[in-house]
């Protein structure tokens, strides 16, 4: 019998966590969304909170290393993406020591889960290159490669990606769930709940390789713009990767991504055990996002960030993707007109000007308002290296 003590708390919807937010943007408009209904969450009881935990050492920070030769020909390459980690390291930390710098958040006792994005393989996921690289940080520091696992929800979208044959021998490669109704890779005891749309089933439960696995987690993201969430950075993969049942929070044309992406990431103990976030920008989404394979929308940015505070990071990450909407000259993923609307998902992923629902992309800011970090532009600390 599991005799962990567990509690019990309610949380706001969307509309209570932003009240302030909406004269903020003005393509927005309230009345088009519905509220979010209460969502609760049980979580253990008594939980020791990290000192690393989000929006950890560093909030507000951002460190973001760009190099046209990352990327060449649609191929990352491992020696470049080496030097903008260890560079993003250091810059972060303030440690000239790259191993000193990964020792600021991992220690040889850890067992510690790579997060990965593996969404739109083979076209646009975190980068094997990356990931390698990550790995050889966690191992300097004496992390053995049986103590570190590579992991996401699902194992055929690892599969696509074929990460069993990209990582360091003895990593382990592990998906949650083999298929989507499969819910034994998941603690029945730490959960979301909330009747979004009148669905069956109302709660989302956490993976068990994040309740009782893993001591550690580090984040590797992509770069992708959401046709729901807005954008998927830091905070989605981190919410929607670690919990199962999340498809039911959007219906069209309506989505609750805000406030539950936030939501997740705060509930104990995966807030105290992401410790980092390393954002895969070698490619950029701008549209189609997150399974498109269209290379018209995908543009090889050569970039990588690395920071403590997830909401930061994904306010950069959503500065960016505007910025190159705007340039294409298609709507801002902020638009709620009612025509860009689509039911055809063919035409979703050829034409930039339309999406599937009404995005969320204020899910950042509610996640902030939460505690997660700092969605205040002014307040971010963002440090750009230009590598020639």
């Amino acid at each position: 019998m599991d005799r962990r003590a567990f509690v019990k708390r309610s949380c706001l919807g969307g509309v209570a966590l932003l009240l302030d937010h909406w004269g903020t943007s003005p393509a927005y408009s309230q009345d088009l969304i519905p509220p979010a209904p209460p969502i609760h969450v049980n979580e253990p009881a008594g939980t020791a909170v990290s000192s690393l935990r989000m929006p950890g050492l560093y909030p507000g920070r951002v460190v973001e290393i760009s190099d046209e030769r990352s990327i060449v020909a649609n191929r990352v390459s491992q020696s470049i993406v080496r030097q903008m980690i260890e560079q993003g390291m250091r810059e972060l930390t303030g440690e000239k020591d790259p191993r000193l710098a990964w020792s600021k958040f991992i220690q040889p006792q850890d067992t510690v889960g790579i997060k990965i994005n593996p969404s739109g393989a083979p076209a646009c996921c975190s980068s094997p290159e990356i990931v390698r690289e990550i790995v050889a940080g966690v191992q300097s520091v004496g992390v053995p490669a049986r103590n570190i696992f590579v992991y996401d929800r699902y194992a055929y979208e690892m599969d696509i990606g074929s990460y069993q044959a990209l990582v360091p021998m003895g990593v382990r490669v592990t998906g949650v769930q083999e298929h989507k109704l499969d819910v034994s890779g998941y603690d029945p005891n730490v959960f979301c709940e909330a009747n979004f749309f009148g669905e069956w089933e109302t709660r989302s439960y956490m993976a068990s390789i994040v309740s009782s696995g893993v001591t550690k987690i580090i984040n590797v993201p992509t770069m992708k713009d959401h046709s729901a969430a807005g954008v998927t950075g830091c905070l989605k993969n981190l919410g929607y990767g670690t919990f199962n049942n999340v498809e039911r929070s959007h219906r069209r044309p309506f989505s609750f991504t805000d406030p539950l992406i936030g939501i997740m990431c705060s509930v104990e103990p995966l807030r105290s055990k992401a410790v980092l976030h390393i954002m895969d920008g070698t490619r950029i989404v701008w549209h189609g996002g997150p399974l498109t394979q269209n290379p018209d929308f995908i543009f090889p940015a050569g970039l990588i960030m690395v920071g403590t505070d997830p909401v930061a990071m994904d306010t950069i990450e959503l500065e960016k993707i505007e910025a190159k909407r705007r340039n294409e000259g298609v709507p801002s993923v902020w638009s709620r007109d009612p025509k860009s609307l689509t039911n055809d998902g063919g035409a979703f992923y050829q034409d930039a000007s339309k999406n599937l629902f009404y995005r969320q992309p204020h899910h950042i800011a509610a996640a902030g308002k939460l505690g997660l970090g700092i969605s205040d532009r002014k307040q971010i600390e963002h440090h750009v290296i230009h590598v020639a």
